[in-house]
């Protein structure tokens, strides 16, 4: 028997580059540094493996071990910037975003829909930054956030189905867990042109966002301001992220169309 098939059976990723993702995705918001033991338990690989594996991947540049604990390299983080989603969506919605931020002074965010979960790209805290919502390069739920919502408003019923499929946690009292309510709550974001999550991913707070359009009239993105429900009011807010992600819409479109 080879070695790669006793891995397989043994449940063990067989690959070297299938070990390594496994390390990868044992690092996130929550544990950026990480001692053996700790990767050893998050990535569910043998000790032996994670500590041969991330030697390897020490010397490729992709890890670094300060001390006796592992993190994610600057050299993954140089590369980062140059995913499509970060360098042209980012670069192309950032001003919108600092516009926002600078009307609402809570957190503004920027986020794009990663199978039923919504990956947050971009984040303005300014100095009361809010320790309960996820940080950059964090997942939310879709089912239960501005973000995802806006997105899925303009979506295709797969998409909705997929998240429906997934699962709807409940997170606080307020959130919406029954597929008819959500559909409902879809249908009238295109009406009003955002949607708004009232305390149903974290308590007390409240995310007003809107869709961020391809040139095509495809949702690509969404931004979101977010932040204590009596400073997060529909009435307020509602039409200032409008306007904002029309206008990051048309940046975003011409960036793609000049770029390629």
């Amino acid at each position: 028997m080879s070695p790669s098939d006793r891995d397989s059976r043994a449940g063990e990723p067989s690959g070297s580059l299938e070990r390594a993702a496994a390390i990868l995705d044992a690092f996130d918001a929550g544990h950026r540094e990480l001692g053996l033991a700790e990767l050893v338990r998050r990535s569910g690989l043998p000790r032996s493996t994670v500590h041969r594996t991330a030697a390897r991947m020490i010397d490729l540049g992709w890890l670094d071990k300060p001390g006796d604990r592992y993190r994610i390299s600057t050299g993954l983080f140089k590369l980062s910037g140059l995913v499509p989603v970060r360098h042209e969506l980012r670069e192309a919605v950032l001003p919108f975003l600092q516009d926002l931020y600078a009307a609402a002074r809570v957190t503004v965010q920027l986020g794009v829909l990663d199978g039923t979960r919504v990956l947050v790209v971009e984040k303005i805290t300014g100095h009361r930054p809010m320790p309960m919502l996820s940080q950059v390069g964090g997942v939310i739920p879709a089912h239960c956030s501005g973000l995802g919502r806006a997105i899925l408003a303009y979506s295709d019923a797969a998409a909705v189905d997929a998240v429906i499929a997934a699962g709807m946690e409940r997170r606080t009292p307020r959130t919406i867990t029954s597929p008819t309510a959500l559909r409902r709550e879809l249908a009238a974001i295109p009406d009003r042109g955002w949607a708004y999550d009232k305390e149903e991913g974290n308590v007390g707070i409240s995310c007003i966002a809107a869709p961020i359009f391809t040139a095509t009239g495809e949702p690509a993105a969404a931004l979101s301001v977010t932040g204590p429900s009596a400073a997060v009011r529909p009435e307020r807010i509602g039409p200032a992220v409008r306007m904002a992600a029309a206008a990051a819409s048309r940046a975003y479109s011409t960036r793609r169309w000049e770029s390629h």
